[in-house]
Order: structure tokens, then C-alpha cells, then sequence
């Protein structure tokens, strides 16, 4: 929690000094609409990360089986874990920093320098630099689309719960339901001897993924948002 406290105070810091502007220009202050956004965006990423899941799990023939040692207390801290991690990262990638750079170089610019950075840091996080360079143009691809997803979310809706319910939403069901992150088995574990993706099926959710789910959010927040007629 200390993370985000020192991110947070960091952020108000550069808006008010480069910008004259309070930190609630980062449209922090809760809402209907604002809850709204990010309860509707939780949802329906934790369904596209079911579906990334459940898909793979099918190509690769596994089951996946309740961990019979994981229980309310795991899961709590695994939330509660996934909801820092989120907002942290989401003040980093999502906050001053890109309001300003929308401001400076507009929507378009400015959420695809955001979205670089957001796969970059990525090989950091994953601990992938000096590795093999496939796996990193594909993590770099696929978490740099999701990148440009939540910063066009956050430019669309000028606030940071849209992009939020949407980190939230993924990552709370990858680490805490599907054991796929740095918490190790969590609620739900592979069972069966895996079979590696290779093909079509690996292209298949490459573009699900780093196309289909940004595509999908990306044509939402246009349709949503779009400037009115004059």
C-alpha cells in the first residue's frame, strides 16, 4: 500500500506543478457513473479472461480443479493484493503522466507512447530482459494492446475507474482465480498433463488477446463516447 500512497502524493505533486491542477483532475472522485464504469468493466473483462482461459485450458487439454488449501482468508489477500497492484500500475501508466501527454499531444499520441511504456515495463515485471526475443515481442504486443485499451479508456471516460475495473477485472481472475501470476496456485489449478500450444491455437489467442478484447473495448468507448453532432 505504501506503492501506491508514494505514487499517489508523486502524482498530485506533478499535476500541480506542471499544470496548476489538483489530482481529482484525474476524475478520482466517485460517482454513479464512475462506479458504474468500473463495475461494468470488471465484469466483462473477467469474462474475456475466462473465455483466454477456459480456451486455452481446452487446446492444451488440462482441467482446472479447486486447490483444496486455498481458502477465504488466501482469497481475501489475494484481492486485496490484485487491487493494489491494479491502482498502482493504473496511476503509473493511466494517471498524471498521461494527462498530461493527452493534453500536449492529444488522445491518439498520447495513449500509444502510454501503451509502449505499459509493454516494456512488462519485461521488467515478467523478469523477461536477456531472454529469448519472441517471448518478448509477444508479451510486448499482447500487454502494450491492453496498454493502448486502458489509456483510450481513461482519455475517453476522463477518469481513471473505466481503465481500473478493466485492469481489476483481468488480473483478479488470472492470478486470484486461475493461478496464472505471482501468488503461485490460487483458487482454481491445472490438472493434467499439459499439451503445448503451438499453431493456430497459439495464434488464436495471441489475437484474442493483443485484437479481439482491445478491439472490442476500443469500438465500446468510440461508440460510448463519441463527440456530439454539432
Amino acid at each position: 500500500m505504501l506503492g501506491v500512497l508514494v505514487v499517489f502524493i508523486l502524482s498530485w505533486l506533478i499535476l500541480w506543478f506542471l499544470s496548476k491542477e489538483h489530482i481529482t483532475a484525474l476524475g478520482i472522485i466517485p460517482t454513479g457513473r464512475r462506479l458504474k464504469a468500473f463495475f461494468i468493466g470488471m465484469v466483462v473483462m473477467a469474462i474475456f479472461c475466462t473465455i483466454n482461459f477456459l480456451g486455452q485450458a481446452y487446446f492444451k487439454e488440462i482441467n482446472y480443479v479447486q486447490n483444496a488449501d486455498y481458502g477465504i482468508s488466501e482469497v481475501l489477500f489475494s484481492v486485496w493484493w490484485t487491487l493494489k497492484a491494479a491502482l498502482f500500475e493504473e496511476l503509473i501508466f493511466r494517471g498524471a503522466i498521461l494527462y498530461l501527454l493527452i493534453k500536449k499531444l492529444g488522445v491518439v499520441k498520447a495513449c500509444i507512447l502510454s501503451s509502449i511504456a505499459f509493454g516494456i515495463y512488462h519485461w521488467f515485471s515478467y523478469d523477461m530482459l536477456g531472454g529469448r526475443i519472441v517471448p518478448m515481442i509477444y508479451v510486448f504486443l499482447v500487454t502494450g494492446a491492453g496498454g493502448w485499451m486502458l489509456a483510450f479508456a481513461f482519455a475517453k471516460t476522463k477518469s481513471l475507474y473505466a481503465s481500473y475495473g478493466l485492469h481489476f477485472g483481468w488480473i483478479v481472475m488470472s492470478i486470484v482465480i486461475f493461478s496464472a501470476g505471482p501468488l503461485g496456485d490460487s483458487l482454481f489449478i491445472p490438472e493434467g498433463e499439459e499439451v503445448e500450444l503451438g499453431g493456430w491455437p497459439t495464434l488464436l489467442f495471441f489475437l484474442w488477446q493483443a485484437i479481439i478484447v482491445p478491439g472490442i473495448i476500443t469500438w465500446y468507448l468510440l461508440k460510448r463516447y463519441e463527440a456530439p453532432q454539432p
